[in-house]
């Protein structure tokens, strides 16, 4: 009996889930599913930025694919059981492994990719980029899971059709939190993706290829579509003001630090300079809003 008992069990445990999906719903047309406020965890499975659907009327579109292939393999399956639709496209809104490394399960499928103009090649360059994920979490979960490449490219701005709507993946900017961050607008849904260009529920990370006066720029961009959801890619705010946190921290931090490289300070002073602590309890900014401003001080300082 034993030995039965067993053997019945052993199939449910090869053939289990890695993810427990709670769909956001926005509207009618719009879910999200909303990632853990951490970097990429075992804890947490590589699921750390938000991913939400469009349904386009005949066909469904993906803001992001996540981390992992086995995490899009289970979305697609979750998505597709939920409104009996398929998904067409799958929009990559920067190069990052949280975001990009889930659609080498939607390039397998023929499910249509598309990215920034620039992808590919940030792609190549920053293969460093993808270590995190692949030596993070383990094995049986990343199987499969690869850096792929976009199979429509977009400059500024793309239009998708569907039977009820058009959608727009634009590049507001030169860059934002990276070089290749892209939004999606859905005015008839009165919806906006940001990606990284919004953070809330987690500090902003101002990196060393981020783009302060891009990134204000797109921002602003956003604010003045006046859209009535407006989802970043980390948090659960979805409400027309959520860009708000992000550009006020962005312009205080330019300003502080525009205001210690006038001054020509020595580097290790730079702390002195910097008072954000508004911010300061969203989760990571110790850990991150001196490395913000050591970063947009050295571009600064190789201007």
């Amino acid at each position: 009996m034993k030995k039965l008992t067993l053997l019945l069990i052993l199939p449910i445990f090869l053939f289990a889930n890695f993810f427990e999906f709670k769909p956001l719903k926005i509207n009618k047309d719009i879910s999200c599913f909303i990632g853990d406020y951490n970097p990429v965890l075992k804890s947490n499975k590589g699921f750390v930025s938000n991913v939400c659907y469009i349904d386009m009327g005949n066909f469904l579109v993906l803001t992001d694919a996540s981390a992992t292939y086995n995490f899009a393999k289970e979305l697609n399956a979750f998505i597709e059981k939920s409104t009996n639709k398929k998904i067409k496209f799958v929009v990559i809104t920067n190069y990052h492994d949280d975001r990009l490394l889930g659609a080498s399960f939607f390039k397998e499928k023929g499910v249509k990719i598309i990215g920034a103009s620039n992808l590919p090649n940030l792609i190549k360059t920053h293969p460093d980029t993808y270590k995190r994920t692949m030596t993070t979490l383990p094995k049986n979960l990343t199987k499969n899971t690869k850096a792929v490449e976009p199979d429509l490219l977009v400059d500024k701005k793309l239009e998708i059709k569907g039977s009820k709507k058009s959608i727009f993946v634009i590049k507001p900017s030169k860059g934002t939190q990276s070089a290749a961050d892209l939004i999606v607008y859905s005015p008839k849904d009165s919806f906006i993706f940001t990606g990284n260009t919004i953070f809330n529920g987690r500090f902003v990370n101002y990196a060393k290829d981020s783009n302060m006066d891009g990134w204000i720029k797109a921002l602003k961009f956003i604010k003045n579509k006046h859209a009535k959801y407006v989802m970043g890619g980390h948090g659960k705010r979805f409400d027309k003001n959520s860009y708000k946190p992000t550009l006020e921290y962005l312009l205080m931090l330019r300003k502080q630090v525009k205001k210690a490289n006038a001054d020509d300070i020595d580097p290790a002073d730079l702390e002195k300079y910097i008072h954000t602590d508004k911010f300061k309890n969203i989760p990571h900014y110790k850990e991150l809003y001196l490395r913000n401003a050591r970063h947009y001080f050295d571009q600064l300082e190789w201007q």
